[in-house]
Formats: structure tokens, sequence, C-alpha cells
């Protein structure tokens, strides 16, 4: 079993110009690809196999992210079924010269295993072996209720 702290991954990107919509803030399409591939490869790292997006359960932008600002986004798996893992993904807006963040963003996508083949595979059970990853998958579920 992979446990829930296992799969959680952080990365960050720098916004710049080129990733900008109309109000000079960060292009909404841009931040769902960057989510999209930290969820993968948190997926991937649970799974032990290629994953796949299947689903956006929920993409909540509740605040911009500006050009110049890191976007920070953190991905963990909270729940699996037979072939397919739901990830939780938030993302904040980080200030490069003095690390403050707000969050900017939560969301929840659901991946599937698949095979050399292309066809889903069976993935592992879910374990949560610590107080912080109770915490983590409580809060990703109370999120999605």
């Amino acid at each position: 079993m992979v446990s829930l702290l296992e799969t959680r991954i952080r990365n960050r990107f720098r916004v710049q110009p080129h990733h900008a919509n109309n109000h000079q803030t960060l292009h909404g399409g841009n931040l769902m690809k960057w989510l999209d591939e930290i969820g993968a490869m948190s997926a991937m790292r649970f799974a032990g196999e290629t994953c796949v997006t299947a689903r956006v359960n929920e993409l909540d932008f509740e605040r911009a992210i500006q050009i110049g600002d890191t976007a920070l986004v953190e991905a963990y798996v909270y729940d699996a079924g037979r072939t397919s893992v739901r990830v939780a993904l938030r993302a904040w807006r980080e200030e490069p010269r003095t690390g403050e963040t707000e969050k900017t963003t939560e969301s929840s996508f659901t991946f599937v295993a698949v095979g050399e083949d292309g066809k889903p595979v069976p993935v592992p059970e879910l374990a949560v072996e610590s107080e912080e990853g109770e915490r983590l998958r409580e809060r990703a579920l109370s999120t999605r209720a």
C-alpha cells in the first residue's frame, strides 16, 4: 500500500506575461494545465502506472494570481477505486521575495491508471498512516461533500 503522504507533490511555476489573460493575471487555462500535470504525477506515484485524466470533478477559482507571482500547486491522492484515483489539488499565489502565500484555487481531478495497452489497470489501496495524512484526506473529502 502507498500512503497518502507519499503521493503529496508541491511544485512552483513563475507566472510570466505569456501566461496572462486580458486582465494581466494568470490565465485559468494555464493554471488548469499545471493542476493536471501535478495531479497526474501524484496519481502515477500512487498507482505505479501511467495515469490519464478522466474527470475534473470541480475547479474553483477564488482569486487571481498576478504576473510576477509564483503559482504554488499541491496535489495528493485522497481516495482510490478499482482503477481510478482521486487527487485533491490546491494552488496559492506566492510572493517570490517574501514567500507570503494566499490560497487561490481548490480542485479535484479523477485519473485512471492504464497499462501499456492503454486499458485500465487496478490500483493499490490507499493507506492513511499519520495524523497529517488523515487531516489532508478529511479536508479533501469534506470539500467534495
